[in-house]
């Protein structure tokens, strides 16, 4: 996708079926093509599986991946979630996900039970096999409660059962700030607050920055224009930078396209300078 001054956009916020998108990588890829796309970040929830195949499906197309991940933190009693973009040590960061994934699990099979007991007599397994060998979250949950009836739909599924403090909800273990920014750290990524006008106010950025944070994702379909005026100043205040992207699942509707923010390809080249700046481009 290509500007009318022709500036070529990047998405460096999406999903595949590694864990909660509902497209493989490959074809998740694709679509970045059909879009003009000339980079995308790979961000799955607490993995990095499906990075090598989107990599290796984008280099014929000439399209960038950038290896990412998606982990969930807390800020005082706030839940944050953050971006560890340009992940170059796979080896590593996949070592620290392993036990968030062991969470996930967790927490997943609580979820089932709670929901057993609502009469809802779904499995685990069930839940398990449309994971697909991916980390488990709740929209695996929500699509087997669609397919056995028990929800009209995903949104439905959610709205009775599984958003916060629903009925069958069950709190996540997360890590601290801290922790996610050094995962970020060591894997020689940086570390950016993604959809921060969900939660986020001037203090507790500033805490997060104190904790080693990298950036802010200024550009995200949750963000209304003011909040993307607001988002941009504290950015320019605080000399963090910038990102954007459109926590694609895989799924082009009326609230969400593959590159529909019109991330600036500039603003992935500002994250390479800081990524050089910090640590030596090693992907193994």
């Amino acid at each position: 996708m290509t500007s009318e001054a022709g500036v070529p956009y990047v998405d460096l916020h999406t999903h595949t079926t590694a864990s909660d998108g509902v497209l493989p990588p490959e074809q998740v890829v694709d679509a970045a093509a059909a879009a003009g796309l000339k980079a995308i970040a790979i961000t799955d929830h607490d993995t990095v599986d499906g990075v090598e195949r989107a990599a290796a499906a984008a280099a014929p197309l000439g399209i960038r991946i950038v290896p990412g991940v998606e982990l969930s933190a807390t800020v005082g009693d706030h839940e944050a979630h953050i971006l560890a973009l340009g992940v170059s040590r796979l080896d590593r960061v996949a070592e620290r996900l392993a036990a968030l994934r062991t969470m996930r699990v967790g927490r997943a099979q609580l979820i089932v039970e709670k929901l057993n007991g609502l009469g809802v007599p779904i499995t685990f397994e069930e839940v398990l096999a449309g994971a697909g060998g991916g980390a488990v979250g709740r929209p695996h949950v929500a699509k087997v409660l669609v397919e056995r009836g028990f929800a009209e739909d995903l949104r439905d599924a959610f709205y009775k059962y599984l958003r916060n403090g629903g009925r069958a909800y069950v709190a996540k273990d997360k890590l601290s700030v801290s922790d996610a920014v050094a995962i970020a750290h060591e894997s020689g990524a940086i570390a950016i607050w993604a959809h921060p006008a969900q939660t986020g106010r001037r203090e507790r950025l500033e805490s997060m920055i104190e904790a080693g944070l990298d950036g802010v994702e200024v550009l995200h379909p949750s963000h209304t224009p003011e909040d993307i005026v607001r988002l941009r100043a504290l950015v320019d205040f605080f000399h963090v930078l910038p990102s954007g992207g459109s926590d694609w699942h895989g799924v082009n509707d009326a609230v969400r396209q593959l590159g529909m923010m019109h991330v600036p390809m500039e603003w992935l080249e500002r994250h390479d300078e800081q990524r050089s700046r910090s640590v030596a481009p090693v992907l193994a």
